[in-house]
C-alpha cells in the first residue's frame, strides 16, 4: 500500500536537510521497496512569500491528506516584524492545531561516537537513552486571554494565559504512560504544582491515571529542580512526561547532553499515530545556504516517522543503523566535529545514503 508522505522543508537550512532525508526516502523506494509518494508544499516563512500566510490552505489541504510529514524548520530574521499571526512559527502552532498533534515525542540520544561532544563528563552522559514527552496543542501557547495591553497609568503589559483541562492532561498522560510500558517502565512527571493551580490539577489527574499502569514507577518532580538534574545525573530519567512550555525548555537542555541539537529528532503524533516529524533544531539562518547544517536530526525524523506512523518499524532500524556506521567512519558536521575535519549536509546525507545501500545489499 502506497504511503503518502507531505515534506514541508520551510525556511532557513530546511531545504537543505529535507534534501538529505528525500535522498534517504528515494534509497529506500529503489533498494529496499518502500512504496511511498512525496509531495511537497510550502509553510513558514516560504508559505507568506509565495501565498501571504505562514499556514497555506493547500499546505493544510496536503497535511490532511497524508499519511505522515516530514518537516524541516521555519523562521528567519525577515519576518521578525510581521503581526504575530503572519509570522512563520504561527503556521507550525495552526498546524498542530489543526491536525490535533498533542504528543510530542523528543528522545534524547547519546550515540557512544560522539561522547566527547556533550556539554557533561563522558561518564556521566554514556548511555542515555531519554524519552520527553511534551504536551503540545494546550498550554500557554494556546491559552486564551493573550496579549498586550495599555494599562491606566500608560504603561504596556504583556500577558498568557496557561490552560490545561483534565481531558487534555489525561490523554497526553497516557500516552506517556504506554512509551514507558515499551521501555524500561520508569516516568517522571514535570510541573511546577508548589506555585502554579495548573501544575496541581496536572499533578491529581497523572497520579489518578497511574493507577490504570501499576508497572510503571511513578515519580513527580518540580520543573526546576528536573532542569538541574538533567545536567546533574541525566540517567536516572526513562520517560518524562509535561507540559507545552517546560517541554520546550527541557528538551533542548536534553539535546545538548546528546552532543548537539543538530542530532535530535522529534514526532508529534495525534490520537491515531499520525504524525509530523521535525528535527528540534531551527532554521538557522546563520548558516543557511552554505552546506554546513547537520541532516542526521532530520534523517533520524524520518526513522521515527517509519515506526511511528507508517508501520515500518524495520526500516526505521535499517536508517539508525546506517546513522551508526556513518558515525563510525569517523564523519562529522561542524557542530559535532569538535575542532576535527568536518563535512558539508550533501556530504553527511550522501554518506548515510551510501550506508543505507551496502545494508541493503545484505
Amino acid at each position: 500500500m502506497t504511503k503518502k508522505i507531505a515534506l514541508l522543508a520551510g525556511d532557513g537550512i530546511g531545504q537543505e536537510i529535507v534534501a538529505e532525508a528525500i535522498k534517504v526516502l528515494n534509497c529506500l523506494q529503489q533498494d529496499f521497496g518502500f512504496n511511498a509518494e512525496l509531495e511537497t508544499a510550502a509553510i513558514g516563512g516560504a508559505g507568506y512569500d509565495q501565498y501571504g500566510k505562514p499556514l497555506p490552505d493547500e499546505t493544510l489541504a496536503l497535511c490532511e491528506q497524508a499519511d505522515a510529514i516530514l518537516f524541516g524548520a521555519i523562521g528567519g530574521p525577515q519576518y521578525d516584524q510581521l503581526e504575530r499571526e503572519l509570522r512563520p512559527e504561527k503556521g507550525l502552532l495552526n498546524l498542530r492545531s489543526s491536525l490535533a498533534l498533542f504528543s510530542n515525542l523528543r528522545p534524547a540520544i547519546l550515540y557512544p561516537q560522539l561522547a566527547n561532544a556533550s556539554s557533561l563528563k563522558s561518564e556521566l552522559v554514556a548511555g542515555l537513552d531519554i524519552m520527553i514527552v511534551r504536551e503540545l496543542t494546550g498550554g500557554i501557547y494556546f491559552g486564551q486571554p493573550r496579549g498586550i495591553r495599555v494599562l491606566d497609568n500608560g504603561e504596556r503589559q504583556g500577558y498568557n494565559t496557561m490552560l490545561y483541562a483534565e481531558h487534555e492532561i489525561e490523554r497526553i498522560a497516557r500516552s506517556a504512560f504506554d512509551i514507558a510500558m515499551l521501555r524500561d517502565r520508569r516516568l517522571c512527571s514535570v510541573d511546577k504544582a508548589n506555585v502554579l493551580e495548573v501544575s496541581e490539577l496536572w499533578r491529581e489527574v497523572v497520579s489518578r491515571v497511574a493507577v490504570d499502569y501499576p508497572d510503571v514507577e511513578l515519580e513527580h518532580m518540580y520543573v526546576d529542580n528536573a532542569s538541574m538534574q538533567l545536567v546533574r545525573a541525566p540517567r536516572q530519567f526513562d520517560v518524562i512526561v509535561t507540559t507545552n512550555l517546560f517541554g520546550d525548555i527541557l528538551s533542548d537542555t536534553a539535546a545538548m547532553l546528546t552532543g548537539s541539537i543538530g542530532m535530535l529528532p522529534s514526532a508529534s503524533l495525534d490520537q491515531n499515530g499520525k504524525g509530523l516529524y521535525e528535527p528540534v533544531h531551527g532554521s538557522a539562518p546563520d548558516i543557511a545556504g552554505k552546506n554546513m547544517a547537520n541532516p542526521l536530526a532530520t534523517i533520524l525524523s524520518l526513522a521515527m516517522m517509519l515506526r511511528y506512523s507508517l508501520e515500518q518499524s524495520e526500516l526505521a532500524s535499517v536508517v539508525e543503523t546506517a546513522v551508526g556506521k556513518v558515525l563510525d567512519q569517523g564523519l562529522r558536521t561542524a557542530d559535532i566535529a569538535d575542532g576535527a575535519a568536518s563535512v558539508s549536509t550533501s556530504e553527511m546525507g550522501g554518506a548515510v545514503t551510501a550506508a543505507l545501500r551496502v545494508l541493503g545489499q545484505r
